[in-house]
């Protein structure tokens, strides 16, 4: 055999050499591409699902908002389960018609006079707010943690003044693809026995 060919045949067998270890490594590649497209994918598609959650969570919790400021009570009470738990601080309301009822039967709040000629007020108002929202999902459970505070202009100049806060801790459940609450429970610093323990409620 002259050189000649030998060199042929070891340059040949280096470069089948050289094809196997180049096509090993594309299908590696391949796969490893594979796998982590999958995991993205999953992983993706459960940070979608918690976001969408999360998202129709807070339009939950400011529709109550609505509710309550306005006083519209029905759609108040549509926030909750049909065995929702509302829980201000005077014990566990059980139920939409019980919320229902004790919400109703609650007196209009008084104005304030400065003198017999009240034409010149417009009727007060008050609006809460909500602020550093914690949720966590596990399924069709939710956790909320929540601050909320008031602001009304319940005086005879009708000057705006932050006049109550607290927090929340809600219980949530999704019914037929809808959140609701199936506890709330409110806390208010503005009275003692309504106010919450030292203990962080957040985790």
């Amino acid at each position: 055999m002259n050189l000649q060919n030998t060199l042929l045949k070891v340059f040949t067998l280096r470069n089948v050499c050289a094809g196997i270890v180049i096509a090993g490594v594309a299908l590696a590649c391949i796969t490893l591409a594979g796998c982590q497209c999958g995991s993205t994918k999953s992983l993706t598609s459960e940070t979608d699902t918690y976001a969408e959650d999360r998202a129709l969570i807070e339009d939950l919790q400011a529709r109550y908002m609505f509710a309550l400021d306005f006083g519209d009570i029905d759609k108040y009470v549509a926030t909750f389960t049909e065995d929702g738990i509302l829980d201000i601080g005077e014990g566990e309301w059980r139920s939409r018609d019980t919320i229902r009822k004790v919400l109703s039967a609650m007196p209009e709040p008084e104005e304030p006079l400065t003198d017999p000629d009240t034409s010149r007020l417009h009727p007060s108002t008050g609006r809460h707010s909500i602020t550093n929202i914690v949720i966590k999902i596990k399924g069709d459970t939710a956790y909320g943690r929540a601050y909320w505070f008031h602001m009304s202009n319940n005086n005879p100049q009708r000057i705006a003044t932050l006049n109550s806060y607290g927090h929340y801790e809600d219980e949530i459940v999704k019914v037929n693809g809808q959140w609701l609450f199936s506890k709330r429970k409110i806390y208010n610093e503005q009275v003692s026995r309504w106010s919450a323990p030292r203990d962080n409620p957040s985790w």
